[in-house]
């Protein structure tokens, strides 16, 4: 696991989408897994300007987005297909029917999971995937004591999910139970993650996502496994791990390594 710690939240979130930039600059035809929420929001503003002032290009990109709630149709404002369209797709050049999210309003949700796993596997796994970090550890809505081993199916939300992710709804109760998730092997499977965090509320979590046991309280713990991990993060959030010196020695200021 690479563990990049930047100053600020400013200079993480440009970091991440840097990296993001260079792996579609080289390999156009990156399958990119994409994330939601606000933490991505600055993300792909820094995509799109850099699309229409440097002419990065998503034309040869095809997309899969972690998750999206069930019951909501594509057209809801609070749909993660809403999301995307407003944040990132309708403002590059990617071709919006290789752009794929859950459709939370399917007749057969456990159906409509299976088929986007199915679809995934289909477009050989994801190359990049991009993930954001719950504060109970959770990647996509794998919720703590998901499988770690689990693919794309439905989850029941936590409390404390739902309550995160109330500002976005016009009332609380209105945020959904129930969501379609990419699931944790399904994200693990990817030749490449991506983690962004951010903020001092971050980091009990990013401690324990990196330097904890490897455990299902902790879903995020899972990457500790993966072979090409990198954790893009700030000084706030960097704040409870214990061997942060070293991760300082290794990458200065978020810097690659000199060999």
């Amino acid at each position: 696991m690479k563990v990049l710690i930047l100053p600020d939240a400013a200079a993480a979130t440009e970091r991440a989408a840097g990296l993001i930039a260079a792996r579609l600059r080289a390999r156009p035809e990156t399958v990119l897994g994409l994330a939601t929420g606000g933490t991505m929001e600055a993300v792909y503003a820094r995509l799109i300007r850099d699309h229409r002032e440097t002419g990065l290009s998503f034309a040869g990109v095809t997309s899969f987005n972690l998750d999206e709630y069930v019951g909501l149709a594509p057209d809801h404002p609070c749909s993660y297909w809403h999301y995307m369209r407003r944040q990132l797709f309708d403002h590059v050049d990617i071709d919006q029917a290789r752009a794929h999210l859950p459709r939370g309003d399917a007749p057969d949700p456990k159906a409509e999971a299976a088929r986007y796993e199915a679809a995934i596997e289909t477009a050989g796994d994801i190359g990049l995937q991009l993930l954001g970090l719950g504060l109970n550890g959770h990647i996509g809505f794998n919720e703590p004591i998901s499988s770690l081993s689990s693919v794309t199916r439905i989850k029941t939300l936590t409390q404390s999910t739902r309550n995160a992710n109330a500002r976005f709804f016009d009332r609380p109760e209105d945020v959904p139970r129930l969501a379609i998730t990419m699931g944790i092997g399904t994200i693990t499977r990817a030749s490449d993650v991506l983690l962004l965090a951010h903020g001092a509320a971050k980091a009990r979590v990013v401690a324990a996502m990196i330097e904890g046991p490897l455990c299902a309280s902790c879903p995020a713990s899972a990457l500790q496994m993966h072979r090409k991990v990198t954790v893009v993060i700030d000084r706030e959030a960097a704040a409870d791990l214990r061997l942060r010196d070293y991760y300082e020695l290794v990458h200065p200021d978020g810097r690659e390594a000199e060999i």
